[in-house]
């Protein structure tokens, strides 16, 4: 179970407060969105424009780290929280923007193994530096370029194929996830471009085609399927075999997965129905 954008249900999505609250209840990794600031940092910010998680306006890509720092970025998710009694208690894990250098020290220091799904956001004025930025990171904690017999804890996860083709040109060892909200015609099969290591289809894909996800395995793919919320979500997609769910809500979803699975429905299959000469 994956944690997106940290226990983003409850805490402000891509804050410290949320990922640690996250790791706190259990989750067996944390997903993360990366942009490249005009001065070459690497922040967990979603959106291409800042209005709807901060209290700021511009673009990511054009503001600096520092710009980025003078902005709220937890107070939107509670605008009444001085008068809530059950509100978080202000502090500069819930509204202080997010470096991926800081979520990185947050995985390392978990106490336990906890893995980091990292989404690049593309297209962006960028381009291939985003990727060129985030293995410089990577290496820094020993995470870029796995011994032979080992994996680095951290995945990176794609719209772009090209992107996920720029990794696997810089860092051959890291696994890989290709995001889709729907299936290219070619890959229907289960299969994955070359490289690539896991299928990563949306909820709405495999709810469709709960097919998908055994030819994806046939494959050798595992199946990482977002955004799952609904406890309903969380248990068809354990049902069908998913290798791994992407959620807001790790607390729920660890609960909903720990309930006994309902055994399947037999299925038997009559022989055809021998006809009646007399009704021919």
């Amino acid at each position: 179970m994956v944690a997106h954008r940290g226990a983003s249900d409850v805490s402000p999505e891509h804050t410290l407060a949320a990922y640690r609250r996250a790791v706190d209840a259990g989750a067996d990794g944390l997903e993360c969105d990366v942009r490249l600031t005009a001065d070459g940092h690497l922040v967990c910010v979603h959106d291409r424009r800042i209005e709807r998680t901060s209290n700021g306006r511009g673009v990511v890509s054009t503001m600096s780290l520092e710009e980025l720092e003078a902005f709220d970025w937890g107070s939107w998710k509670n605008p009444w929280a001085e008068l809530d009694d059950e509100a978080e208690l202000p502090s500069p894990d819930l509204r202080k923007v997010l470096t991926l250098d800081e979520l990185l020290a947050t995985v390392r220091d978990a106490g336990r193994p906890v893995e980091l799904a990292i989404e690049t956001k593309h297209p962006t004025r960028y381009a291939g530096l985003v990727e060129r930025r985030l293995i410089e990171a990577l290496d820094r904690y020993g995470w870029a370029h796995p011994k032979v017999g080992t994996e680095s804890p951290v995945r990176v996860m794609s719209f772009s194929w090209l992107s996920l083709r720029r990794m696997r040109v810089l860092a051959p060892g890291l696994r890989t996830v290709l995001l889709m909200d729907r299936v290219p015609l070619r890959f229907r099969d289960g299969s994955l471009p070359t490289g690539v290591s896991y299928a990563g289809p949306s909820l709405e894909i495999v709810t469709a085609h709960p097919e998908y996800v055994d030819r994806a395995q046939k494959h050798g793919h595992q199946v990482h399927v977002w955004t799952v919320n609904a406890d309903a979500d969380v248990r068809h997609c354990r049902d069908i075999g998913v290798d791994a769910i992407i959620t807001d809500r790790p607390e729920a979803a660890l609960k909903t997965l720990a309930e006994p699975a309902k055994a399947p429905v037999p299925t038997y299959t009559y022989p055809p129905r021998r006809r009646d000469r007399r009704q021919s």
